[in-house]
């Protein structure tokens, strides 16, 4: 709780100093192809995993995201996180004055460092997986501020545990929703 209150804070601080400002979209693009009006965000993404989640669009329909967090009371599992993945944004669902509604796919990598307090005793491990996260954003014309809500099936392979524990090879469904702001 001490992170997300210092988190939440330094966000505060930023968004109050800041003088960003998100550009209008090209005239012409009606709902067909998604071209972000953004390069770079931060914020905050809830559920699985709760994380501080960043944003680089490093061309006009192509991104990067990551985020670094805590995935807890996951099947009885609590650990810390790290991701990131290569987004594409085909295409806007919806076009308006105020949004666009982009549709993105993905694929990407994870790892995660947990403890199992399912047993008596305290397990731990590492996992590495692939995402393949799946979702919309409410991207924001005239505000640099994005929302997303996402799916993202994962499949880890689990390695230092302790031998006889009964993970190797799993399929996750995480979902989480996040919103950033966009310094630039």
């Amino acid at each position: 709780m001490r992170t997300a209150s210092l988190f939440a804070i330094s966000c505060g601080i930023v968004l109050a100093a800041s003088a960003a400002d998100a550009r209008p979209r090209p005239a012409g693009i009606h709902g067909k192809r998604f071209e972000a009006n953004k390069v770079f965000g931060l914020g905050l993404e809830l559920g699985e995993p709760t994380a501080i989640t960043g944003k680089w669009f490093y061309a006009s329909d192509k991104a990067i995201d990551f985020g670094v967090g805590d995935v807890y009371d996951y099947y009885n599992y609590r650990g810390f996180t790290m991701y990131a993945d290569h987004l594409w944004h085909p295409v806007s669902l919806a076009s308006a004055e105020q949004f666009e509604l982009p549709f993105y796919i993905g694929v990407g990598g994870r790892y995660w460092r947990f403890d199992d307090y399912r047993g008596p005793g305290n397990v731990y491990g590492d996992a590495l997986g692939v995402r393949v996260p799946i979702g919309i954003a409410f991207d924001f014309n005239n505000v640099p501020l994005d929302v997303f809500v996402q799916i993202v099936p994962t499949v880890d392979l689990f390695f230092d545990v302790p031998a006889g524990y009964d993970r190797s090879f799993y399929l996750w469904f995480d979902a989480s929703i996040g919103a950033r702001y966009y310094f630039f």
